[in-house]
């Protein structure tokens, strides 16, 4: 098939590979334009643009979909279908109309469960113990279009958000070329979701990290692996910045000591602190401008453990 694919960052690059291995035709890949990244804010393509160049694929990279000339543009490419994994902008009905057959969207959770920007992160810091990818039909609507396929993982208690998501959309790939075929000939009719079920998840902001003590330990450890590989799980230690990479929970913990405050060693031997209910080891961390540590390694490095975290 003729398809249309809206990608940006590296895990967006799976589907796209998958499409072109399976045969189907790229008329064009669309991705965001180029943006100053790194300390040294240099021009850096989307990983999407380098995955498509490295294909030899042609690329478009408006500066958004508004403007009726890249609209006629996208009409031009006569598209059978459309694909969008994580583009970074909603497409309105006059994009979604174009293609025959939609758009096709892979969203890394168990719709309409985690709809939004950040279904990933929604989904471990939920708790939840199972989560999947769905592929579905694009409506003018947020993660609300039909569902084509869904396919269901374990969530361990170990699970990390960036690499869940590389899994996942792996996963995705799988159902989506699985799923072309059947969906073009009218053999898979894509079914509504149930909306009264929907949970909806927003777009992370850097303070999203900030430890607050008086939450429970569970939340906290949650946060570690959730905010992995942004904005990540961050505190502070007598002015110095630290970034909390793995922790674990001691929920059998209560005492008389203020949340935040340094009460121990724990079993792995990082640093015990007290939390509005439980404690939570510290297993490793990095202090800001130094390499991740151990947190044993850390408490050792300390002076004295007067004071708190936060």
């Amino acid at each position: 098939m003729r398809v249309v694919f809206m990608g940006s960052p590296a895990f967006a690059a799976l589907p796209l590979e998958a499409l072109v291995a399976a045969g189907h035709e790229l008329v064009a890949v669309v991705t965001q334009p180029d943006r100053p990244a790194g300390r040294q804010r240099q021009l850096t393509p989307p990983p999407v643009k380098v995955a498509a160049e490295r294909l030899g694929l042609p690329v478009l990279q408006p500066e958004t979909l508004r403007d009726p000339a890249v609209v006629a543009q996208l009409e031009a490419l006569r598209p059978d279908v459309g694909v969008v994994a994580a583009y970074g902008e909603i497409l309105r009905r006059n994009v979604l109309s174009i293609p025959p057959l939609g758009y096709l969207n892979i969203h890394p959770s168990l719709l309409p469960l985690h709809r939004g920007p950040t279904p990933v992160v929604g989904a471990i810091l939920a708790g939840d113990r199972e989560t999947g990818v769905t592929l579905m039909r694009l409506d003018p609507g947020m993660d609300s279009g039909p569902i084509l396929a869904q396919a269901v993982v374990d969530l361990p208690p170990t699970a990390r958000a960036g690499s869940l998501t590389d899994e996942l959309f792996v996963l995705g790939s799988r159902l989506l070329i699985e799923a072309l075929p059947p969906y073009a000939s009218g053999v898979l009719v894509p079914r509504p979701q149930d909306h009264s079920l929907a949970t909806v998840t927003r777009l992370l902001k850097k303070e999203d990290g900030a430890v607050d003590w008086t939450r429970p330990a569970l939340v906290i450890e949650r946060m570690t692996r959730a905010y992995d590989p942004w904005p990540g799980a961050q505190t502070s230690w007598r002015g110095q910045g630290l970034r909390l990479i793995a922790a674990a929970v001691d929920a059998d913990w209560s005492g008389p000591q203020a949340p935040g405050e340094i009460i121990g060693q724990g079993s792995g031997r990082g640093p015990l602190v007290a939390t509005g209910s439980g404690a939570l080891e510290i297993r490793e961390l990095q202090p800001a401008g130094r390499r991740p540590m151990s947190g044993d390694a850390w408490l050792a490095g300390l002076r004295d453990r007067d004071g708190r975290l936060g």
